[in-house]
């Protein structure tokens, strides 16, 4: 009799999977059978409303950067329908944290335009998010605000508030190490993390392609134990589902949700894509484009019409330049990058400031 001969065989632990979410395709057809009970004709008007002034107030900054009247600005053209369907799904207490080309979400939160472009002419007072918009400020550095917004979801939860945190990570951000930590320890705490992938296809100059081999980036989450769902990411219906979804199931723990969209513009305004990438690309995306979607669909239901959208049109254009006129009034005080350094004033920092002032250091006038 032969001891310790055995059988080995080959089993499967574990099978993973990712399912796809679309409800508006770019042909404007819609999937009702999937539409959220709560989003009515108005409701989709505020979400394409929302998405015009996302669009409106891009050109805008696009346009004063060009002439000098603004810093290095990032675009968000093509992704307007992942930041307002995502914001929209927010709930008042919510907290969500940006990288550095979420403004649309910033305005569907309630950001006051005029604030936006204080920062965008480079004073970091534009940073001072207000207290009911419930964010954090820009931040540019490539998927460091991952494990920021995996501390705020764990504190959210520690404190019982019932709120849930909502984080904004490009696709190059998911190869980076942050990305896998943050979501590693909200998988393992159960934090309330919903994480958005906003996947606009290039890092920079460097094809999604060519800085991951994951077949989608949502699958990612799967190695940390967090539920995952790709949606189209120009379907502001299906960004919304997604998100208001992973929301309502947050207190059971975190979630992420690529959203596949499309950069149409520029990186950023010192950036020129057509040394890298071909027009027969971005002529692709733009008849996949969020907002020619819904307006096709609106229109074609009756609610919509050529009235209604130059009407919107001016209106917004009124509020961006008067935004724009009082932001360019902004007198930055220099004191303030003295001020919130620590959460009190140590003395040498008051000796430093002191001694600034005396010395006549901004723009050779005496401060009070």
């Amino acid at each position: 009799m032969l001891l310790g001969v055995g059988v080995r065989l080959k089993t499967s632990i574990f099978d993973g999977n990712v399912d796809y979410l679309q409800i508006l395709d770019e042909n404007s057809r819609m999937d009702e059978a999937l539409l959220p009970k709560e989003v009515d004709d108005k409701k989709l008007v505020e979400m394409y409303k929302q998405m015009m002034l996302a669009r409106a107030f891009d050109a805008k900054v696009l346009s004063l950067q060009r002439q000098g009247r603004a810093v290095t600005y990032a675009p968000l053209l093509g992704e307007e329908a992942t930041q307002i369907g995502s914001a929209l799904a927010m709930g008042e207490k919510d907290v969500f944290v940006p990288a550095f080309r979420q403004h649309g979400v910033y305005i569907a939160r309630g950001t006051p335009l005029e604030l936006l472009l204080t920062y965008w002419r480079g004073y970091e007072e534009g940073c001072m998010v207000p207290k009911n918009v419930r964010g954090m400020p820009v931040i540019v550095p490539v998927a460091t605000q991952m494990p920021h917004a995996a501390g705020i979801a764990f504190a959210q939860k520690y404190l019982k508030t019932d709120a849930a945190v909502v984080a904004y990570v490009g696709d190059g951000g998911t190869s980076e190490g942050n990305f896998y930590e943050a979501l590693n320890f909200a998988g393992v705490w159960k934090a309330p993390l919903v994480t958005i992938i906003e996947n606009n296809q290039w890092a920079i100059s460097v094809p999604r392609q060519n800085q991951t081999a994951s077949k989608t980036l949502a699958q990612k989450a799967i190695a940390a134990g967090v539920p995952c769902i790709q949606v189209d990411g120009n379907d502001v219906l299906a960004v919304y589902k997604a998100t208001r979804d992973a929301l309502a199931s947050s207190g059971d723990g975190p979630s992420v949700i690529e959203c596949v969209t499309y950069r149409m513009g520029i990186h950023t305004t010192a950036d020129d894509p057509t040394k890298y990438r071909d027009q027969a690309e971005v002529d692709y995306w733009q008849k996949r484009d969020p907002l020619l979607r819904v307006k096709n669909y609106l229109t074609h239901k009756g609610v919509w019409n050529d009235k209604a959208e130059s009407e919107t049109v001016v209106e917004q254009a009124r509020a961006i330049n008067a935004a724009v006129a009082n932001a360019e009034k902004f007198k930055p005080d220099p004191k303030e990058m003295f001020k919130h350094i620590y959460s009190f004033m140590p003395q040498t920092l008051q000796e430093e400031m002191d001694a600034a002032v005396a010395a006549n250091y901004w723009q050779g006038e005496q401060l009070g």
